[in-house]
């Protein structure tokens, strides 16, 4: 049996790091093993369902490779052994929310232009790809989804990153590391954002 392509090594990369961005908030939020799981589950395969749910590959892949499944599973065990040891590496839900941002803008754009999509909408199912996941899992625990106040750069980054893999692959560039580039773009720039507090700006006449 022929092993996993890029493309899906970097789908579980991104999987992973989610889950892991996800069983770190039902820390924060003091959930039980349970909640922990279901929040790292959603957080890492919400987007990807959606994705594939908008452009017809059914069943999707959450439900057809086991991997998809045992990759969150993992990341929560080593959260719940380990959170304090995994919070210490920096500011650890920012920066793992980042790295997950930038791999699904970029897998869900490819994986939109490869059934048959345009440029502008795969740059839309990769936001929606990148964004989803973060969404249910704010909204389940109770916070406004980070999307809706754009305020450190969140959506801004992965469109950035969802546009770059469409430019290039409508420019013949294919290849992991195009896909890697792509999301290192849109999680430097997240973590930039972070770092330096760059804001986008409010309607005109609201306070900050």
């Amino acid at each position: 049996m022929a092993g996993p392509g890029v493309p899906e090594v970097l789908d579980l990369a991104g999987i992973f790091v989610f889950a892991v961005s996800g069983g770190l908030a039902a820390v924060r939020q003091r959930l039980d093993v349970v909640g922990m799981v279901v929040l790292a589950e959603i957080t890492a395969l919400g987007g990807g369902i959606l994705r594939d749910l908008l452009i017809g590959a059914v069943p999707p892949a959450a439900f057809t490779s086991l991997g998809y499944v045992l990759v969150p599973l993992a990341a929560s065990a080593l959260v719940f052994f380990w959170h304090p040891q995994v919070t210490r590496l920096l500011p650890a839900v920012l920066l793992f929310d980042a790295a997950g941002l930038g791999l699904f803008c970029a897998t869900g754009t490819l994986k939109a232009l490869e059934h048959g999509l345009s440029p502008l909408h795969s740059v839309l199912l990769g936001v929606v790809t990148a964004v989803g996941g973060g969404v249910l899992r704010d909204m389940l625990g109770g916070q406004i989804p980070s999307v809706l106040y754009d305020r450190q750069l969140y959506a801004l980054p992965a469109m950035l990153g969802a546009a770059v893999m469409a430019v290039a692959y409508t420019a013949d560039l294919h290849g992991g590391a195009v896909t890697a580039g792509a999301a290192v773009l849109a999680t430097g720039l997240r973590l930039l954002a972070i770092r330096y507090g760059w804001r986008t700006p409010r309607p005109r006449g609201v306070p900050d």
